[in-house]
């Protein structure tokens, strides 16, 4: 399988903790310049990665939601690097509130936060981006998605909030392949499997992948260059198995 060559520089949102973090660690070690999106910055585990990479991790203040912190970012990258090759959309957040059933009162102001980040913020994050990556001979738009933004695959009888904000997702993605596709931008959709992350505030030790490991198959999805056809938009999770939309 071919990788893309080192030393080209990337962006990743939620890279506090969790599989965010373990995206920045991977690329690192593979000789990429990243710019790590830092939302909880008393949270330690950002802070020491950037000690052991000091010349090539830089921490940014980011809130996705925000898109005062999201132009404030691509200044901060555009200054420092003056392009973007590689943009990771992993920031999400789950909710104890979300998997509710219709029998129970649904939180709509917690919904809406879900929407906000999940669907949202991909959005704001490659509208302030673009500019920086229009130059590059990569142009990759990788977005962390899940199986439950699959509206074929779909089973659950709530998570409402969760699931339509990753559907919703999965359709921002696919207008944005419609658009900048024909512009030369390669996309990448990603279901990384049931991570022990900490979307809804502690870590999820139920789930059946570390985020360490989890990020070593996504980065083998985004960062393959050969065997993908570039013409279709897939989502493909960490086996490398299609997903339905």
């Amino acid at each position: 399988m071919a990788r893309i060559a080192n030393g080209r520089v990337a962006v990743v949102t939620g890279a506090d903790r969790g599989l965010g973090q373990a995206l920045s660690a991977g690329l690192l070690e593979q000789g990429w310049r990243v710019f790590a999106g830092q939302y909880m910055p008393d949270w330690p585990e950002l802070s020491a990665l950037a000690a052991t990479y000091p010349q090539t991790l830089t921490c940014v203040p980011l809130d996705v939601a925000d898109m005062d912190t999201v132009q404030a970012a691509a200044q901060t990258v555009r200054a420092a690097a003056g392009q973007v090759d590689l943009l990771i959309n992993n920031a999400g957040v789950g909710s104890p509130t979300s998997p509710r059933d219709l029998r129970q009162a649904q939180d709509y102001a917690e919904m809406h936060r879900l929407y906000d980040v999940n669907a949202l913020g991909p959005i704001r994050m490659v509208e302030a981006f673009l500019p920086l990556m229009d130059s590059s001979p990569l142009k990759r738009l990788c977005f962390v998605s899940s199986e439950a933004g699959s509206v074929g695959r779909a089973r659950r009888t709530s998570w409402y909030g969760y699931c339509m904000s990753k559907a919703a997702l999965n359709m921002a993605v696919k207008i944005m392949f419609n658009h900048l596709h024909p512009e030369g931008y390669t996309f990448r959709v990603y279901h990384p499997g049931w991570v022990r992350s900490y979307m809804s505030g502690k870590k999820n030790l139920e789930a059946t992948l570390e985020p360490e490991d989890a990020a070593r198959y996504a980065l083998a999805y985004f960062l393959q260059d050969e065997g993908v056809d570039e013409d279709v938009l897939a989502l493909r999770d960490w086996e490398g198995k299609p997903w339905e939309w």
